[in-house]
């Protein structure tokens, strides 16, 4: 399994972005699919996820601004991201939980896609 993001690049202060996600291969689906970023000297952090079912979940700081959304069949996540801030500049990286009927589950990360916002 691996995951390909695409759709990072160079934004004024206010504009929008939509990144894509895509796993590759059949036969498999993921539970929780998600976004999360990495600024230059931080950490990694959450910026939302999204269940199988569709249920949602926003860090505090992109609430009201990004909206996550997937495609079960396509095993493809997006972000649209709108009224983006320079302190949305980041790398942004895909993220899908993939549970075993062993009970067992495991997370995969696609490589990045970098999110410039300028002011």
């Amino acid at each position: 399994v691996q995951l390909q993001a695409f759709g990072g690049g160079l934004v004024q202060t206010g504009g929008s972005l939509r990144l894509s996600c895509a796993a590759s291969g059949s036969g498999y689906s993921f539970s929780n699919m998600g976004w999360y970023r990495q600024a230059p000297g931080a950490a990694r952090e959450l910026v939302a996820t999204v269940t199988s079912g569709g249920t949602t979940n926003y860090a505090d700081s992109v609430k009201g601004r990004f909206t996550i959304s997937r495609d079960n069949a396509k095993k493809i996540v997006y972000l649209q991201m709108n009224s983006l801030k320079p302190e949305d500049t980041a790398v942004y990286y895909c993220n899908a939980v993939r549970q075993f009927e062993s009970g067992i589950s495991r997370v995969y990360w696609g490589q990045g896609t970098l999110v410039t916002v300028s002011s």
